[in-house]
């Protein structure tokens, strides 16, 4: 059985479990284009390589080893984002030490610093995207006036070149986030709730079902249903239904890892995925769901949560056929007197 840390260990960077989620889920996204970014990067050096010298690959290297770490230790981190933020610092730095080794403020690659600014508002909010900003500013001045200051001095037009260059940058990518970030929330996120809702769902299950099959762990499942959830609309009004609504959602979310991801199915239905559980595993997580629903008084009313649990075969996540379980084991323990947890028969591999 796997321990259930506090997912609301927030951060600086994080200070919602949605923009952690969003930090996470940009990562598989930007892989490839910072692949090809880097490839560019290198390609440039390497036939510039007889005037500027071969070891200005070196850094460049080292930032590849960099974000190669950090997409191994992303899910077993507790703050992930903190893992993503370091290897962005790595790759500012190594392309600083480049600007470095190929003349300082006399190097055509000095407004590369400014490039890996422009994936900041994938991940992180205006924080984030100001801090890794102001970074930046820093080593634009330390790799041109640390190298050559008297150069610098004598004509500082790259440098200043440079720094106006990130500073509209900046500016047009706090802008560009808030626009991204209205769209996304509208498009994925339950205005209820702020829980995840079916739209995000379908991207999520594509993701997990190639994910399984390339790293040979099952994926467990599991929906959960408020018990007499009319009652409480009828009795106490809807707004009190809202309420528990909203305390319940905050009760799923608090009890996940980060990679553990919760949705509201609509009305009073939840469901979670969890990457590399199997059903065993994912019978003790909901039922440290249903315990916490139980004690925690959403709303201010005693409620209680059912739950069915189903978990794919490794290396095969079907999510029609694992969900179909799953929900008939909720009926099952609806059935079964409610606030409970019921665990589907295993799934044959196919």
């Amino acid at each position: 059985m796997r321990d259930i840390p506090d997912k609301q260990r927030l951060s600086w960077l994080c200070r919602t479990q949605a923009e952690r989620d969003r930090a996470v889920d940009m990562e598989p996204r930007l892989r490839p284009l910072r692949q090809l970014a880097f490839g560019l990067l290198a390609a440039a050096l390497l036939v510039c390589g007889p005037w500027v010298g071969w070891w200005t690959l070196a850094p460049l290297l080292g930032a590849g080893i960099a974000f190669t770490l950090t997409d191994r230790g992303l899910e077993s981190s507790g703050r992930p984002e903190y893992r993503l933020a370091a290897a962005w610092c790595v790759a500012e730095l190594a392309i600083a030490a480049s600007v470095a080794l190929t003349g300082g403020p006399h190097s055509p690659a000095l407004a590369w610093i400014v490039l890996p600014v422009v994936t900041l508002p994938a991940r992180f909010d205006r924080r984030g995207v100001l801090a890794g900003s102001a970074l930046a500013g820093v080593l634009i001045l330390a790799s041109s006036l640390g190298v050559d200051p008297a150069a610098v001095i004598a004509d500082p037009a790259s440098v200043v070149f440079a720094l106006a260059l990130l500073g509209a940058i900046a500016l047009l990518s706090v802008a560009l986030m808030h626009s991204d970030l209205q769209h996304r929330r509208e498009s994925v996120i339950d205005p209820l709730t702020s829980m995840l809702n079916r739209h995000a769902l379908n991207g999520r299950v594509d993701e997990l079902r190639d994910q399984a099959r390339v790293v040979h762990q099952p994926v467990g499942l599991i929906v959960g249903d408020l018990d007499h959830f009319k009652q409480i609309n009828d009795t106490h009004g809807h707004a009190t239904g809202d309420a528990v609504l909203r305390d319940v959602a905050y009760s799923l979310r608090k009890c996940l890892r980060a990679f553990d991801l919760a949705y509201r199915l609509g009305g009073e239905e939840f469901l979670v995925l969890l990457p590399g559980a199997d059903p065993d595993q994912a019978a003790h997580v909901a039922e440290a769901l249903r315990a916490t629903i139980d004690a925690g008084q959403p709303g201010g009313l005693a409620v209680t949560m059912s739950f069915g649990v189903s978990a794919s075969p490794p290396d095969s996540f079907d999510y029609n056929e694992v969900f179909r379980a799953a929900d008939a084991a909720l009926y099952a323990a609806k059935a079964g007197g409610r606030n409970r947890v019921e665990v589907a028969g295993a799934i044959p591999v196919r």
